[in-house]
């Protein structure tokens, strides 16, 4: 990994020229790399979690001042009990992992002694963009190097001395392998982003990784293609058949685990013929958990009825505009689903509940809460979104979680790769036709037919 003060395109061109290098490397190539550099960060943890904490005493002057968001702050801590374990971990999981490249999806007998295949390759030059989170060098390195994918990184000015040290430790630890240090760049040089995203003739595919602004700007401002999420607008629907516990385990978790996380809850839907039964417990344990409830009518009226006076008193009213804003903190928005009944419709509410999603979901996950199989197959099959899940919490939305070993993001794209991005949505497919001299002209009417034959 360089660190590179060089113009935009300079870097860009080198990383180009070193993807076709790191295309070819074997696959034992790659992984002695991804050992080498997790034996380089496992000794220099002490020197990276000092810059990261100089890092931190910054950003939490910019909090106090108003100027930095506490969920960027969150992001930023690499000291917290088992992070800087987890990015190594990672490392070690894509390494496991088989190889993506050269594995062949579809052969084809065009004609005798004549075959096509479809193989896995790389993308090429990836540029991310990310803000906060100093383990997405890491992260983005395995998964770049196993792909056989070069690597433009462009990090916020918030992690710079945590994204510096990380850097160093990497660049010295590739000198020991046969990646080109030129196919993992760290590009130093500010105000940089407008410039490298007119770079599509080398640069293949953008991921950023920050917040909703960040990924609405690269996308209005890049010919490149795009590859990522804007917000994390997830819910979870309790059902009226809702099994109470289950409930509350689910909700608790898909709030409260890591609320500045893009997979963490912002609305909770409930069925009218639960809310005095089965919302109230779940109420109390998001209360607890220091969780602001932000209601519409019908649930705040409901849990008035059912909560001690003293919880009762702390719930919000919910505007509209509510069910569209993603917290990243400790807050849920809450709205009813009326028990509605339609001829037309078999459960009519769980089309409602549905709709909703649809229509405020930044298609990222939803969850619902049911004992009903048939209810449970139906929303994942209408929820239009790349995660969907049935009795289970939102933050299983994770590339290590889904056993992918790290992600470099999470897509929401209807196109190539969707949900947790790993190895297999950093690689792409070109065809091969192995011949003995056979050329096009000889098939067509009258002449040769294809027999196109599907093989194994």
């Amino acid at each position: 990994m360089s660190l590179t003060s060089s113009t935009p395109e300079d870097a860009a061109r080198s990383a180009s020229l070193s993807a076709r290098s790191l295309a070819i490397l074997p696959v034992t190539a790659r992984n002695e790399a991804l050992s080498i550099i997790h034996q380089a960060l496992s000794k220099a943890k002490l020197e990276i979690l000092e810059a990261n904490a100089n890092d931190m005493t910054l950003a939490m002057q910019a909090s106090n001042s108003g100027t930095l968001p506490q969920s960027l702050v969150k992001r930023l801590d690499l000291s917290k009990p088992g992070k800087y374990e987890d990015m190594l971990q990672g490392i070690l999981d894509v390494r496991s992992l088989p190889d993506p490249l050269n594995q062949t999806t579809l052969r084809t007998r065009l004609d005798d002694n004549l075959e096509l295949e479809r193989v896995s390759c790389p993308i090429g030059v990836l540029l991310i963009i990310f803000e906060a989170r100093p383990e997405v060098i890491a992260n983005i390195a395995a998964l770049a190097i196993k792909s056989g994918n070069a690597a433009i990184l462009k990090g916020g000015k918030e992690s710079s001395h945590s994204f510096e040290a990380i850097s160093r430790v990497i660049s010295s630890a590739l000198d020991e392998t046969q990646v080109l240090n030129q196919a993992i760049q760290l590009v130093k040089t500010r105000n940089v982003i407008d410039e490298l995203l007119q770079l599509d003739r080398y640069i293949d595919l953008v991921i950023p990784r920050g917040g909703n602004e960040l990924v609405k700007y690269v996308k209005e401002h890049t010919r490149i293609p795009v590859l990522g999420h804007a917000d994390g607008l997830c819910s979870v629907y309790l059902h009226k058949d809702a099994d109470p516990e289950i409930a509350k385990r689910v909700v608790v978790d898909s709030k409260c685990d890591y609320p500045a996380a893009c997979n963490a809850a912002e609305t909770l839907l409930v069925h009218a013929d639960v809310l005095e039964t089965i919302l109230p417990g779940v109420a109390e344990a998001l209360l607890a958990r220091g969780v602001s409830l932000i209601c519409d009518p019908q649930s705040k009226s409901a849990l008035q009825k059912q909560l001690p006076s003293s919880s009762a008193a702390l719930l919000q009213e919910a505007t509209e505009t509510d069910y569209d804003t993603e917290f990243l903190d400790l807050k849920i928005a809450i709205k009813t689903v009326p028990a509605t009944s339609d001829s037309s419709s078999p459960d009519a509410s769980l089309d409602l509940a549905i709709s909703h999603i649809n229509a405020h979901s930044s298609s990222h996950t939803d969850s619902i809460v049911t004992t009903d199989q048939n209810a449970a197959e139906y929303f994942m099959n209408a929820v239009d979104s790349a995660g969907v899940y049935w009795n289970a919490s939102t933050r299983f939305a994770d590339g290590m979680r889904y056993g992918f070993g790290t992600e470099v993001g999470i897509s929401t794209n209807k196109i190539h790769s969707r949900g947790p991005v790993g190895l297999e949505g950093l690689t792409i497919y070109k065809y091969k036709i192995r011949g003995q001299g056979q050329v096009a002209g000889e098939y067509g009417a009258g002449k040769k037919a294809y027999k196109h034959e599907k093989l194994q």
